[in-house]
């Protein structure tokens, strides 16, 4: 076994209700470095995250889990741009590349300022869903939490997803 897996086979850590405001301001701070975009809490936190795009970390280690980030096929298509110029939003694969390597900051970004995760907790590979009729099932999960943000009004959802 490999170091890193070594240390990412730690014990468990469980939810931390304050991790939402740490994932919150990961979000913020990967989107406004990456993107160019300056990411504001959404107007109506509580409603079900919807859009055309979905992309998916997971987390196994010492959390396991995943982290999702849902928008809209415009939205993606302007961070797209911020990151990779503005032809990119016309490129559906470069979309989804964008899309997956926002999420897989983030959800970097997050560990890194949690201690307890930090060097005990691996990511996957980046998935990108495109399309909005779909449903994601997943293991009924033991924790969570959810941010809801704007770009230009336009709602961004991320999630952390914790499975026991």
């Amino acid at each position: 076994m490999n170091t890193m897996m070594s240390h990412a086979s730690a014990t468990q850590v469980p939810f931390d209700a304050a991790w939402k405001s740490v994932l919150e301001a990961a979000t913020i701070e990967v989107f406004g470095m990456m993107a160019n975009v300056s990411l504001l809490p959404y107007a109506h936190p509580d409603e079900k995250p919807r859009g055309e795009k979905t992309a998916m970390v997971g987390l196994a280690g010492a959390l396991c889990g995943m982290t999702t980030l849902v928008c809209s096929s415009v939205t993606a298509g302007k961070f797209a741009s911020g990151m990779l110029g503005e032809d990119a939003a016309s490129d559906p694969s470069a979309v989804g590349d964008a899309l997956g390597e926002l999420c897989n900051m983030v959800a970097g970004n997050f560990k890194a300022k949690v201690n307890s995760l930090a060097d005990h907790c691996v990511l996957s590979v980046p998935t990108v869903i495109s399309g909005a009729d779909y449903e994601l099932q997943i293991m009924e999960p033991s924790g969570g939490c959810v941010v809801a943000l704007a770009c230009d009004g336009a709602p961004i959802w991320v999630a952390l997803v914790i499975h026991p």
